[in-house]
């Protein structure tokens, strides 16, 4: 998405103290030293003791120590890329998503760490922009491009990762006039089960599309956060195949965001808008596993967590971050802005 490349204003950048709890259910970040000045959108954290983070100038970041120390391995000469997604699988395999238009859109895949990578998709449509990437196994995995002809794109692979091909878009809704995914995060696009959902702004209406089998078939639905130029849904997180959490606001506005959550039930077929929002724009959500109906969303402006399924919110913080990610095991890391980079205490 264009768009996003926007500048915030320099206010909302500067890199802030992780502050009280306030009322926030006793979580806090706890901020680690990564060394990075690279703003840290991509994240994906797989343990207790290993996580990866990505984001401009071609960073990529990786601790196989729980945090204590972080380690440059992204690609040699990417400097001028930004890498908006990560998708890793342990401490040596992992899948980097560059974004932006034509030739910039890339993918990279590593098995060693990050000592070596290989180029798996280069885009060679001018058209298009890839925004964020899934996988629903160590294996198959989609890549989200932003509407070309009128239909947005979706790259597929059955490898994990080390090769894409794109999909017919003949059983894809057409896209609304001006309607784009947000590149903030990499969860414009998430999987659960055999599920795969993707998340507008844009246009007239943001929208959730839905796909059961792969990526071959979607169908849309209607949202009710406000959609605009720079406004819509920018993160998705699925509990399960049914359970959702949608989050999102107008980059350009970070501290207003009427209607800016809603929560699904019945796999992103209706949409209801939170009971209690966070109230500004949020940029990523996740679920906390092992802790029912729990979820945490972030944004330049804070964090908040709900304990009811995304139904109500309340702040515990008000640093900077730009995404969040759990691990299967309950261990949960946000990234940001100047490297910044906490593991959730709670």
């Amino acid at each position: 998405m264009r768009a996003i490349f926007a500048v915030i204003p320099a206010i909302l950048l500067a890199v802030t103290a992780a502050p009280a709890e306030a009322a926030g259910h006793g979580y806090s970040w706890k901020l680690a030293e990564t060394g990075s000045t690279a703003r840290l959108r991509g994240l994906d954290v797989v343990s207790a003791k290993v996580a990866w983070a990505s984001g401009s100038a071609g960073t990529v970041l990786r601790t196989v120590d729980g945090g204590r120390t972080w380690a440059q391995v992204g690609p040699p000469d990417t400097a001028d890329l930004q890498f908006r997604d990560i998708e890793a699988f342990g401490a040596d395999r992992a899948v980097a998503l560059s974004i932006g238009e034509g030739e910039a859109s890339r993918v990279y895949a590593t098995g060693d760490g990050g000592r070596t990578w290989t180029e798996a998709f280069r885009n060679d449509d001018p058209r298009a922009f890839y925004d964020c990437m899934a996988f629903f196994d160590h294996r198959r995995g989609l890549a989200l491009s932003d509407p070309v002809d009128g239909r947005f794109r979706i790259a597929s692979t059955v490898d994990g990762g080390r090769s894409w091909r794109v999909l017919p878009a003949d059983r894809m809704p057409d896209a609304l006039a001006g309607e784009f995914a947000f590149a903030a995060s990499g969860t414009c696009l998430v999987t659960s089960g055999p599920f795969a959902f993707f998340a507008t702004g844009g246009g007239a209406t943001a929208r959730v599309f839905a796909s059961p089998d792969g990526g071959r078939r979607w169908k849309a639905a209607d949202s009710p956060v406000p959609s605009g130029a720079s406004a819509g849904i920018y993160s998705l997180a699925f509990r399960d195949p049914w359970h959702g959490i949608a989050v999102g606001g107008d980059f350009a506005a970070p501290t207003a965001a009427p209607d800016g959550a809603a929560t699904s039930r019945d796999g992103g077929r209706t949409w209801q808008v939170a009971r209690t929002v966070p109230g500004e724009y949020r940029s990523g959500a996740a679920w906390v596993p092992w802790r029912w109906n729990t979820a945490l969303a972030v944004g330049p402006t804070g964090s908040d967590v709900s304990r009811d399924g995304g139904r109500t919110w309340t702040r515990f913080d008000t640093g900077s971050f730009d995404a969040v990610d759990c691990a299967p095991d309950g261990t949960c890391w946000a990234s940001g802005e100047q490297g910044r980079l906490a593991r959730l205490r709670k």
